[in-house]
């Protein structure tokens, strides 16, 4: 980083604070000393200007389309790794090799299971639970049952991030399992971490699953292109709940409510809401193209735009060839899926939103594949939580390792009642 200034006058008066540069040319004004010098914060809703830390894990240009892992094209990382390899990355800053990935692969082996006393926690959830709730609850309990990060959070990181990648793997398919009242499959060592996902989800006594290497690929790519994506809601939330000393656990299980909400991971599942409300419509396009562009009608198109990126989503280009991909392979027949195509050509093709660079996003392609795979739209967050979570663990790591980290209190501007006096009951009108 190198530091530069800028000067600005408030009341007259004249002040100066440092402009930190990164390392891909990013800049921020530095503005640890502006209270104490001015007597005056910032205000900044949403935090669309403001910079909450410093980090080395992940790069994001909106404007130009470019998202990097550790210095690594997102493009390179989805078409030649897999997620075990880039949840390495993340956490380890270089890619591994064979020793280092193999061993990376044996903890996640050797932590597959869940403590079986964590088993009954399942059957004390309602059946229509929502599966978010549920993996919020299960890793945050799981600190209960592994606390060796109690004493030194960063000794054992290693071994904690395995099992951290490894259980919520296990918990989720086991929620989903019992979701539909099925028996429990447990994991197998000789399947890949997604092989044994799939496996997890969708074998059955009776039926048998077979896991198609075009599934796995196609999950594997999907959690590679969420594994990490600067400070958005759900990993600034981990990293505001870490920042007063809690445990990993407890931090993650923060980052998963926070990533539940519609506006963050439950976006893919709001794209399959979206597609249902035109299809019961009589799949009339334009109504909903036309509604869309009306800023007085609250109808949006779900999955098109991003808060970040002013062209292209980098993931979206990648996701929609592997949507396309998948759909072809697996002969699939849906006329959700089927709507989905048409309004994706219209709106790549309509003037208004090529203006407004509303082209679709990674959620809009993400809950196509999902669909197409047999995983239910109330699982799509949970899909969401598995491939970021490397991502959580990265940043809260980083986070802790920073020494000029400090908790997280933001500042506000009050607009209430000025000093009144107090007035006694008997008093009041």
């Amino acid at each position: 980083m190198t530091n530069t200034t800028a000067e600005f006058i408030i009341d007259g008066k004249s002040y100066t604070l440092p402009i930190i540069e990164g390392s891909e040319g990013d800049r921020g004004i530095d503005i640890n000393g502006l209270l104490q010098q001015t007597g005056c914060i910032t205000l900044d809703p949403g935090f669309k200007n403001t910079g909450s830390c410093t980090s080395s894990i992940t790069y994001l240009d909106g404007n130009k389309g470019i998202l990097r892992y550790r210095g690594y094209a997102i493009e390179d990382l989805a078409e030649k790794c897999q997620f075990v390899e880039v949840a390495y990355l993340l956490l380890h800053g270089k890619l591994p090799n064979e020793s280092e990935l193999e061993h990376f692969r044996g903890l996640l082996e050797r932590f597959a299971l869940l403590h079986e006393d964590m088993l009954h926690f399942f059957d004390h959830f309602p059946p229509n639970a929502s599966p978010m709730s549920i993996l919020s609850v299960m890793v945050n309990a799981l600190h209960n049952y592994y606390p060796e990060m109690s004493d030194d959070p960063l000794e054992n990181i290693d071994i904690t991030a395995a099992r951290l990648i490894s259980k919520i793997r296990t918990i989720a398919a086991f929620s989903y399992k019992k979701s539909v009242g099925h028996p429990l499959v447990y994991p197998r060592n000789d399947l890949s971490y997604c092989g044994n996902f799939l496996n997890m989800m969708f074998d059955k006594p009776v039926r048998p699953y077979t896991v198609r290497p075009e599934v796995v690929a196609a999950l594997n790519k999907l959690l590679i292109l969420h594994a990490d994506h600067e400070q958005n809601c759900s990993t600034a939330t981990v990293r505001m709940v870490g920042s007063a000393g809690v445990n990993l656990y407890a931090s993650i299980s923060a980052g998963i409510n926070a990533l539940w909400g519609p506006l963050h991971g439950g976006a893919n599942e709001a794209v399959l809401d979206m597609l249902e409300t035109i299809y019961a419509d009589d799949c009339n396009f334009e109504k909903y193209i036309t509604k869309a562009k009306d800023r007085d009608d609250p109808f949006r198109l779900s999955g098109f735009g991003h808060r970040v990126y002013r062209t292209f989503d980098p993931r979206g280009t990648i996701i929609k060839t592997a949507c396309h991909e998948i759909l072809e392979v697996l002969e699939v027949s849906d006329p959700l899926l089927d709507l989905a195509q048409k309004l994706e050509e219209i709106a790549l093709n309509d003037e208004y939103f090529i203006s407004r660079n509303l082209y679709p996003n990674v959620d809009f392609y993400s809950g196509i594949i999902y669909r197409a795979i047999g995983i239910p739209s109330n699982m799509f967050t949970v899909m969401f939580a598995l491939g970021r979570l490397p991502g959580w663990i990265s940043q809260w790591k980083e986070m802790r390792e920073d020494t000029t980290t400090k908790i997280g209190r933001p500042r506000q501007v009050y607009i209430g009642e000025p000093a009144r006096d107090f007035v006694s009951l008997d008093q009041r009108s």
